[in-house]
């Protein structure tokens, strides 16, 4: 194996007490160490707008893809807003896209953790985000699909899990995530 792999984590939800970030938290913890997994923040990026490609484009926008641009995967810690992937994601994903042809996506191993309070576990956000995945050439781990429900009831009032067989799950996880990203990440 080669060094530690650097993974931009994206959080797809902004609200102060959101369950995404905690699991997010909790991913990072778990991980191993082969990884270092930094949150990229995506709640000040200016709504994406082709016309602002023209001159020069947001300089939120700029930095972010020169952000995205050297990590060796993604992780993606996401709620479920109406069967789909919340605003705030979908447009980070469609930044980091544009300009056509200069995508800082592509080769990017990916993977989706989707979290809810739900019994579902999110799982419709979790499908969705992996249809634009395939178009955007990133390798979306299969195995094991991470699905987390009944997240109001996992942590305790500072954020930590607290759920024994949530904490294996995530860090067996976290461990297949590792994997994946040794298998296709470029060197």
């Amino acid at each position: 194996m080669a060094g530690q792999r650097e993974i931009a984590v994206l959080v797809g939800s902004l609200r102060k007490e959101s369950f995404s970030r905690k699991a997010a938290n909790a991913l990072i913890a778990l991980a191993p160490e082969s990884l270092e997994l930094p949150i990229v923040e995506i709640g000040n990026l200016p709504l994406y707008n082709q016309d602002l490609e023209t001159g020069t484009p947001p300089n939120e926008w700029v930095a972010f893809r020169d952000r995205i641009r050297p990590v060796q995967g993604v992780l993606f810690v996401t709620p479920e807003y109406n069967r789909s992937v919340p605003g705030v994601l979908k447009n980070a994903i469609d930044v980091g896209s544009r300009p056509f042809g200069k995508s800082v996506w592509i080769g990017k191993p990916a993977g989706i953790v989707s979290v809810s309070p739900g019994a579902l576990g999110a799982f419709g956000a979790n499908h969705h985000l992996r249809q634009s995945l395939v178009f955007l050439n990133m390798p979306a781990m299969q195995m094991p699909e991470a699905y987390v429900g009944g997240a109001d009831k996992l942590f305790d009032a500072q954020g930590r899990l607290t759920n024994d067989s949530t904490r294996e799950f995530l860090s067996k996880f976290m461990r297949a995530y590792a994997s994946w990203v040794e298998k296709h990440v470029e060197n």
